[in-house]
């Protein structure tokens, strides 16, 4: 894709992003050969695995004494297929092709058992008979010594093919490296500035100032309605962020306490100060499945006719209040654990409810948030694959084929080491109907290792292709978040503070780069560099020769995956 933009000065600047350079330079590659995508599903036979990393320690097809390649299940824990001795503190990723004896759709799960017969949840896929599907996961082992890997059907008596199966192992130094090299390929991009005279020949001397003004993607932070009672939580909260969500003050039960008199006061002030301060806003959210979180009058309504009137009022009043101000929405909350409005006004009611969303606000992205999708691998009612149909089912009623979706996973992490490869198969899952995946409401309670475990958290979602953003539902002290206090009462940061200030610094940084123009063979190129994706602003300053001692311009220009940006600065 080419661009160009133009302006009044004596230069061309020509911006190139090199994929080949990546490519020669290793990080368009996964040194661990880990596919961060789940697209491969339902192939007619499983391909061959490949790999030959170091970590490598199981790579098997399975087969019976036949070489049918099938485990006999009997609705509980189906037999062994391997047993391998873990080492405390690695991460352990997995993967095989299963496929199932039945006509329909079941979930495969994939288990680790200790010895003293603790099962680990390791991941899952929903396979079916006519086709292979990929199932992966994994573990980071909190001890050390043997476990067998098991599988299991949903569907009592299912007959599970297995085949290909992979085990690798990953010190977190090394799961670390990989992360890195990962967000240097989706996250950035390799440019070269080139700057001529209007002749084509180039200019040397020069020197281009770049800022980068609009990042593409956002490390967030949730919002409460304390903000507007203290000017030391709105100046701490707008110096840092630049994307939030309010916490209740959106939601039915606080802008319609009483049936018939809406009040949003509070979202209104709220939205005013992220408006003024630049900041994005996701809406969350405009229904709730859960029957206890409906405003008190609603949970008295009785009648199917009467529900859907007041509940048509609602979507229509809060997204018409709100089109064009928000940066995405909750649609239905919580509509995979919850099933109130399906139960009193039908299983399509979810769907029926986006369709009406979609039409109302064509060109906002319109989100499923579920939480334990992430965090809890034993989840067995919104796992990833629950997520996914639930989403899948969405978009297959009629008119919302063209929906523009989006998957929320809350992320309400517990005290204890994160499940990093679960974390990352789950992302693959989520992100495999090819919608955006957002982290939408990640803390972990206080403990010690509280900061590493966070960090943790953070580097595995940015890493990933699929995530688009990230919102902590954390703050201040005054803010009331007393999971993750990122500051104290005189607004001085914690740990925990201190970490996310380091990302985001690392993710957003808004320091000015400079590079000086050099002959390079007569081209006029500055070295190569690395920027992250979003919007800039250069400026191309020039001294010789003294006819044009104060010649400055500033132009625009936009930097995304594999793109060829020319500005040209017109004379």
């Amino acid at each position: 894709m080419e661009k160009s933009f133009y302006n009044n000065g004596r230069f061309c600047i020509l911006l190139i992003s090199h994929c080949v350079l990546l490519m020669s330079s290793g990080l368009c590659s996964n040194p661990f050969s880990y596919d961060r995508y789940s697209e491969k599903e339902c192939v007619t036979e499983p391909p061959k695995s490949s790999s030959n990393i170091g970590g490598l320690i199981l790579n098997r097809d399975v087969e019976d004494d036949a070489g049918n390649r099938k485990l006999h299940g009997n609705g509980a824990i189906s037999e062994i297929v391997h047993r391998v001795h873990v080492h405390q503190g690695h991460i352990y990723t997995f993967s095989a092709w299963v496929r199932t004896g039945k006509g329909e759709s079941t979930r495969v799960e994939a288990s680790f058992r200790t010895e003293d017969g603790g099962l680990i949840h390791g991941g899952e896929v929903a396979a079916g008979k006519a086709c292979w599907s990929l199932l992966k996961g994994g573990i980071v082992a909190n001890f050390s010594g043997p476990v067998d890997l098991l599988f299991k059907s949903q569907n009592r008596g299912a007959e599970i093919s297995v085949a290909e199966m992979s085990l690798q192992r990953f010190t977190k130094r090394q799961w670390k490296l990989e992360q890195d090299q990962v967000i240097d390929k989706i996250r950035k991009s390799r440019v070269r500035f080139q700057v001529t005279y209007r002749n084509k020949t180039a200019v040397k001397g020069a020197t281009i100032s770049v800022n980068r003004i609009k990042p593409s993607f956002l490390l967030g932070c949730g919002m409460n309605y304390r903000i507007l009672s203290s000017q030391g939580y709105r100046n701490w909260f707008a110096s840092r962020f630049k994307l939030t969500s309010f916490t209740n003050e959106m939601k039915w039960y606080t802008t319609e306490k009483v049936r018939g008199r809406e009040n949003y006061t509070l979202a209104d002030s709220m939205l005013k100060f992220a408006e003024e301060n630049g900041i994005k806003v996701r809406g969350h959210t405009v229904l709730w499945d859960n029957p206890k979180m409906q405003p008190s009058w609603v949970q008295n309504v009785t009648g199917a006719e009467d529900l859907m009137n007041v509940t048509l009022n609602r979507i229509n009043s809060v997204m018409t209040r709100y089109k064009g101000k928000l940066t995405g929405w909750d649609v239905m909350n919580e509509n995979v654990h919850f099933r109130f409005f399906e139960d009193m006004l039908g299983e399509n009611a979810s769907a029926s409810f986006y369709s009406l969303a979609s039409k109302l606000d064509p060109d906002i992205t319109l989100f499923v948030n579920e939480y334990n999708t992430l965090e809890n691998s034993k989840e067995g009612i919104a796992s990833p694959v629950n997520v996914k149909k639930k989403m899948e089912e969405i978009v297959a009623f009629p008119g919302n084929m063209n929906m523009r979706g989006g998957i929320g996973a809350q992320g309400h992490f517990g005290p204890y080491q994160p499940n990093l490869a679960y974390i990352r198969s789950a992302l693959d899952t989520l992100g495999s109907l090819g919608f955006p995946v957002w982290l939408t409401e990640v803390d972990i309670p206080k403990c010690p290792d509280q900061v590493k475990y966070l960090e943790e958290i953070l580097r595995e979602a940015y890493s990933h292709p699929a995530v688009e953003g990230i919102i902590m539902f954390a703050g201040p002290e005054v803010s009331g978040f007393d999971k993750l206090t990122l500051a104290d009462k005189d607004f001085k940061n914690t740990e925990t503070g201190d970490l996310v200030d380091r990302l985001l610094k690392e993710w957003q940084p808004s320091e000015t780069q400079e590079f000086e123009i050099t002959s390079d063979g007569g081209l006029g190129f500055s070295q190569e560099v690395s920027l992250l994706h979003g919007d800039y602003r250069a400026t191309v300053n020039h001294h010789h020769p003294p006819w044009m001692k104060s010649l400055s311009t500033s132009l625009s220009f936009e930097v995304k995956k594999e793109e060829m940006v020319q500005v040209v600065i017109d004379a």
